[in-house]
């Protein structure tokens, strides 16, 4: 089990008026149960915040995520399929433009078609806008390259982010 860090998650309710804290919210969500195991394994004694958006502005979730980059010791995972249920090439390309545009910090160009959580990605690459952050790609693929049929396929990357200017 990680815990999740409760004095951050008050600090942050505090802070801004357009942010709450409803643990049934999470229920639904299946992202913690992808990226929890992760952190689990490489930072062991971590504590999480585990954060949804709903009908929240780019500004307001850059507000969160310039907020969040202040604090010390606080790393983000943010987590979100890219395209649904496309054939294996037709995916393949529109994947590859998603990631170009998170490449390029084309944070105004995404939407809910490349990415379902493209809210936090947005916010992560306008905050980008004002700090140095270099980006990497790690991994582009989608299930048809794993374990599922190429019919109807369901993409997926993966991005390094980190303040400085070299790797």
């Amino acid at each position: 089990m990680v815990p999740v860090d409760t004095r951050l998650r008050d600090a942050l309710v505090a802070q801004f008026d357009f942010v709450g804290y409803l643990d049934e919210a999470h229920g639904p969500e299946h992202s913690l149960e992808v990226e929890l195991p992760f952190v689990q394994r490489v930072v062991p004694q971590a504590k999480v915040l585990p954060l949804l958006n709903g009908q929240v502005s780019t500004e307001e979730e850059a507000a969160v995520w310039a907020w969040l980059w202040q604090q010390k010791g606080v790393y983000f995972v943010i987590s979100s399929d890219l395209s649904h249920y496309h054939p294996y090439e037709e995916a393949r390309q529109i994947d590859a433009e998603t990631a170009r545009l998170i490449e390029q910090g084309r944070w105004d160009a995404l939407n809910g078609e490349r990415a379902c959580g493209f809210k936090g990605i947005q916010g992560l690459l306008k905050l980008a806008e004002r700090h140095p952050l270099q980006i990497a790609r790690l991994a582009l693929v989608n299930s048809g390259d794993t374990a599922g049929p190429r019919d109807r396929v369901v993409g997926y990357g993966a991005w390094a982010i980190w303040e400085g200017m070299t790797q």
